[in-house]
């Protein structure tokens, strides 16, 4: 099988295409011919060697997780049923082994997808949908509420800010830059680019003066301190990303006055994974949210998708094709 190989922590050079011998399933597991790959910003942290330690790797490995296709073998104690059927899943493994065009998964993680949604959908759902959906269960928003998400155009952002405008949510999108401006504005009224210097004086015109409700930050960094400063009192903070390359710092009166999570949620929310996949793959075969793809690119040029992310030239989510 064809698959991409970090041999090293380093930049995105260090992704080669290697010939590696097929997988076999083991018991409970399926062999799936992969035919979309989810491409995140974690991949770019643990390829680099900054990646967190949940998900600590040693080189040489294969990156990724998150893929869609077709059962073609299954492992002992696995229905037959699932030959041939179109799936979304994850690897084997807890982190690596998903840019590849031959993926072994365990078949307690594996979804069928609707007959409406298209693989590449499907994919770009698994890992953004699922957490958005948690996102707004850890932290519920009110029909009515100001709400901030930053960054709104990542294919986690923009699946967040259908779900809270869908929940009744006056939804304010934080963005960079000129098109992606346009971009968001097709999925919410009022966007803000946050490479501006004056940007907070324009999300508190949109708030009358009474600030913000929630934020939902996923960049950190000065972004995140300044979204801080922006919530009224009792507000919501809910941090899930430092796309920025540092947390959001909250001191201890923002502890007091707001209701603070941190990514540390993260960790609890994959006991209950498999219920978010279920039901945002249902919701996206209904039409009432749909997942942005960024991008595609051939497998070998994963590198290319590297380079993007880390460089911010993207929007929604981006995708490797075997």
């Amino acid at each position: 099988m064809l698959a991409m190989m970090a041999n090293r922590f380093g930049g995105p050079d260090v992704l080669e295409l290697v010939d590696l011998p097929a997988p076999e399933p083991g018991r409970g597991e399926v062999v799936v011919d992969v035919a979309a790959i989810g491409v995140g910003w974690l991949d770019t942290l643990i390829r680099s060697g900054r990646g967190p330690d949940v998900f600590a790797v040693e080189p040489p490995y294969v990156p990724g997780g998150a893929v869609s296709g077709t059962v073609v073998a299954i492992g002992a104690e696995v229905d037959s049923t699932w030959l041939g059927a179109r799936v979304v899943t994850r690897s084997a493994a807890d982190y690596g082994g998903g840019y590849a065009d031959t993926v072994v998964a365990n078949v307690d993680f594996a979804f069928l997808v609707p007959d409406e949604l298209g693989l590449d959908s499907a994919v770009a759902l698994l890992d953004d949908g699922a957490t958005a959906l948690a996102l707004l269960e850890k932290t519920p928003v009110r029909p009515g509420d100001r709400v901030l998400i930053a960054p709104a155009l990542g294919g986690l952002g923009s699946l967040a800010v259908q779900l809270a405008s869908a929940a009744g949510a006056r939804v304010i999108a934080a963005v960079r830059g000129e098109e992606k401006l346009a971009l968001a504005r097709e999925l919410t009224d009022v966007v803000v680019d946050y490479s501006t210097a004056d940007w907070p004086e324009q999300v508190r015109a949109t708030t009358d003066g009474h600030g913000l409700d929630v934020v939902f930050d996923g960049l950190g960094g000065m972004v995140g301190a300044a979204a801080v400063a922006l919530l009224a009192d009792g507000g919501r903070f809910s941090g899930y990303g430092m796309a920025s390359g540092a947390p959001t710092e909250l001191d201890d009166a923002d502890r007091q006055r707001l209701t603070v999570v941190d990514m540390a949620q993260l960790v609890e929310f994959w006991p209950d994974n498999a219920r978010r996949v279920a039901r945002v793959l249902n919701e996206a075969a209904a039409g009432r949210v749909t997942p942005i793809i960024g991008r595609t690119y051939p497998l070998a040029e994963a590198a290319a998708a590297h380079v993007d992310i880390e460089a911010r030239r993207f929007t929604g989510k981006l995708l490797l094709l075997p």
